[in-house]
Formats: structure tokens, C-alpha cells, sequence
């Protein structure tokens, strides 16, 4: 049989040929989708690992009212949203008035 012979596959085929694809890559991922992630309030141990923080460190904010949190009965819980709240108060953007590495090394 050579290659000419084979007929090329359907659209029909090719979108479930697809789908299986899609299906299998997902379940390799299996991490939580996006949109999972919206609505997940995670505990301030997983806060802060992906915040890069100390647990003692997201609950000492918490409590001092320095992050944005939310409480699940009596325990505080911080959204997606909050996580990223936290990481974009951190961001710095470079001064232009700043000397350059190389000016203050020399000075």
C-alpha cells in the first residue's frame, strides 16, 4: 500500500482526532484551569507559596490588614484576584534618574 492510496481523512475525523487531543492534553496538564483558579480561595500556606512568602508572613499581613483576604467561615482565605493584588504592590519600576551600576561603582 503505498501512500497515494490512503484516502485523506474527513473533517468529521479530524475534529475528533482533535478533541481526543485536546482531552489528553488536559489530563497531562492537571493542574486546575483558569477559570477553577478564579473562583479557588486558597489557605494562607498556599498563598504564600505562590507568593514566594513565609505562611507566618501572609498571616501577620492578614491579620494587620495590609492584603486583601477573604474569610471562608472563620479562616482567612485569599482569591486569585488578592494574589495578584499582592505581586503588583511589589512591582517596581526603574527610576530614570538612577546612575548607572557602572557610575556608582566608579565614584
Amino acid at each position: 500500500m503505498t501512500r497515494n492510496d490512503l484516502a485523506p481523512p474527513t473533517d468529521t475525523t479530524l475534529i475528533l482526532r482533535l478533541t481526543e487531543l485536546a482531552a489528553a492534553v488536559e489530563r497531562l496538564a492537571g493542574g486546575p484551569s483558569a477559570a477553577e483558579l478564579e473562583l479557588t480561595a486558597f489557605t494562607p500556606a498556599k498563598a504564600a507559596e505562590l507568593l514566594g512568602k513565609t505562611e507566618n508572613w501572609v498571616i501577620e499581613n492578614i491579620q494587620a490588614g495590609r492584603i486583601p483576604h477573604t474569610y471562608v467561615g472563620k479562616s482567612p482565605r485569599m482569591t486569585a484576584a488578592h494574589i495578584r493584588w499582592v505581586q503588583a504592590q511589589g512591582e517596581r519600576m526603574p527610576n530614570k534618574y538612577t546612575k548607572p551600576v557602572a557610575a556608582r561603582v566608579a565614584a
